[in-house]
């Protein structure tokens, strides 16, 4: 199976009981999650480290974007850095994990995005608070929030949050429809990162690391459970046929179901 199985999903619809909830969520969630925590954590410590003189070079980076600012742009960026406010994350969330419970029936798999973003937030979260980078010594167009700059919160949740309704929305049959709807959802978390360093609020790294946090997020939430392919499956019900020496006919979904 590959990293990024988009029919996995489809594959095997089957309901997974509590015990493999319980076991995914910790081997295939959590045990990854505090890898990549311990990851950015000890990028960011070099950062404000031994490599601090790398964040003083960086410095000229936010200052090209000070230098960028006009009045359309500063409300343009207004809009855009709002797309990664932890309100407007959730509340999309909320919405797409609804419908997609509606649409499916399949809780399982409405609670992707919901994974996706809960498990960058932690990640994040924690590892603001070990590094506590300071923000960058420019005029700053937005409050700043409490966390500290390392790494970007917007970044991270936008990336996460829209990545993840990009894969989602593969199932779309409109082939137009799905097009056009991949493109507007991974142009977001770009137009996020843009409005973040425009705004004086991170340095180049931060955005960077936050970027990779949601997009490893997005992987463990789309790959959170495990599934059996259909082809996988539908072999081995054959090969348990050909042993007890049913011919095809008589074979039920229940041996295809038995076979995971």
């Amino acid at each position: 199976m590959t990293l990024l199985d988009l029919d996995r999903w489809v594959d095997d619809p089957s309901r997974p009981d509590g015990h493999e909830v319980r076991r995914d969520l910790g081997l295939r969630v959590a045990v990854p999650a505090v890898v990549l925590w311990t990851l950015i954590v000890g990028v960011g410590l070099l950062l404000t480290g031994p490599l601090a003189d790398f964040g003083k070079r960086e410095l000229a980076v936010n200052r090209w974007f000070v230098e960028q600012r006009t009045a359309t742009l500063n409300s343009l960026t207004a809009v855009w850095t709002e797309v990664g406010n932890t309100p407007v994350i959730i509340g999309v969330c909320a919405v797409v994990a609804l419908a997609v419970l509606w649409r499916t029936r399949q809780w399982w798999y409405a609670l992707v995005p919901v994974i996706a973003i809960s498990v960058q937030s932690i990640v994040f979260m924690l590892s603001a608070l070990v590094v506590g980078r300071t923000r960058p010594d420019v005029q700053r167009l937005d409050d700043a929030p409490p966390t500290s700059s390392y790494p970007s919160g917007h970044a991270g949740a936008s990336t996460a949050l829209y990545v993840t309704l990009a894969l989602m929305a593969q199932r779309i049959e409109r082939t137009w429809l799905r097009v056009l709807l991949t493109v507007v959802l991974l142009a977001v978390p770009l137009l996020v990162v843009y409005a973040r360093l425009y705004r004086g609020m991170h340095h180049p790294s931060d955005v960077v690391v936050g970027v990779l946090n949601g997009l490893t997020c997005a992987v463990l939430g789309w790959n959170w459970l495990r599934r059996t392919p259909a082809a996988t499956g539908e072999a081995a019900a054959s090969d348990a046929t050909a042993g007890a020496g049913v011919r095809g006919p008589a074979v039920d979904g229940s041996a295809v179901e038995g076979a995971r």
